[in-house]
């Protein structure tokens, strides 16, 4: 009888793990709270106005602005439902929308330090989470319970060049940004989040930013050498502070192999015969001078493709729902391995 009880116990436990989309007890049973810190990649409504509270953005999901910079979800929420949960309620509705599921402090465009617009940096909205820590709304019991999702895109880098800085200077620039990123993983793991994942930046030269003058026929061969060396940087400062934690607290999700793998899967899937059918964004500003979503005199100055399920990219920087989704799934099993691993030596 005790062995039938033993096996039995160990066939539901199974089942929990491998389930695919059941409720809270997912991958990882345990953990059932996200905090988000970062940029557009992963903020779901922390700017007041602007492109992701205009037309087209949101038209995929929820069929309206709703705060994204995507024509719907963001990568964030697709972590939040691996984990079971709803997506964390964004920082300035904390007052009005529930929170039993985390927080997101995540402002598009910013970086690790302050970029082009005056939205909190990443040391700035940690503050703003240890003032959330300090109001008693999240105990610390909560916290280790808790995953930080941090993701850095490559804002400080646009920052730099549009401020006057150097190709010569950037080595430097980029030592700094992930050193900055460095302590900022470290404060949160202290501050007693139990993991911290961290996202590498993906393949910067590869964005239609940067394809767009070469007719999205090709990525941009010295933006995504900014972008190894800043990956191969976080690299060694994840595995420095796993060393120094004496735990597996860090997890570093590795963004540019898996956009890369995201977008030939995507060509693959779409039968597309080109890359610049994959690079080429859905959402395209007439001129130079305006971007996605902007109007003027009434008149709309951008062009939205006829599907946008079938694109990889949004506008010149984000993926589409469709392209985050292909993302998730090239990353999924980085994502899941840490926490089983973890929760099996728990036994």
């Amino acid at each position: 009888m005790g062995n039938q009880l033993h096996l039995t116990y160990c066939f539901l436990l199974l089942s929990v793990i491998t389930t695919g989309s059941a409720g809270r007890a997912y991958a990882h049973p345990g953990f059932d709270k996200l905090f988000v810190f970062g940029d557009s990649y992963v903020d779901t409504g922390n700017w007041e106005t602007g492109s992701p509270w205009n037309e087209p953005y949101g038209i995929t999901y929820p069929g309206k602005p709703a705060g994204h910079f995507s024509d719907g979800r963001v990568f964030s929420e697709f972590i939040a439902a691996w984990m079971g949960i709803k997506p964390p309620t964004p920082y300035r509705f904390r007052g009005g929308r529930p929170i039993e599921d985390g927080m997101n402090f995540a402002y598009g465009g910013t970086g690790v330090f302050d970029t082009l617009n005056s939205k909190p940096n990443m040391t700035a909205q940690i503050d703003l989470f240890e003032q959330v820590l300090e109001e008693k709304l999240y105990t610390q019991d909560d916290l280790k319970y808790s995953i930080a999702l941090v993701s850095t895109s490559g804002n400080d880098y646009n920052a730099y060049i549009a401020k006057g800085g150097s190709l010569l200077g950037m080595p430097g620039f980029i030592i700094s940004v992930v050193n900055q990123l460095r302590s900022n993983l470290q404060r949160l793991h202290n501050l007693g989040v139990k993991k911290v994942v961290v996202m590498g930046i993906q393949p910067l030269g590869c964005l239609p930013q940067f394809t767009m003058p070469d007719s999205y026929a090709k990525c941009n061969d010295t933006a995504n050498l900014a972008a190894t060396f800043h990956n191969i940087l976080l690299t060694a400062a994840v595995e420095e502070l796993k060393l120094e934690s004496g735990q597996s607290a860090f997890v570093r999700l590795d963004m540019y192999d898996a956009f890369m793998s995201a977008i030939k899967k995507h060509e693959n899937e779409t039968g597309t015969s080109e890359l610049q059918d994959t690079l080429r964004p859905c959402c395209t500003a007439v001129t130079s001078e305006y971007f996605c979503g902007d109007v003027r005199n009434g008149e709309k100055k951008y062009n939205v493709c006829t599907d946008p399920k079938s694109a990889f990219f949004w506008d010149s920087f984000h993926p589409t729902q469709a392209g985050w989704h292909v993302i998730y799934s090239v990353l999924r099993s980085s994502i899941e391995n840490p926490f089983q691993r973890e929760f099996w030596g728990s036994f």
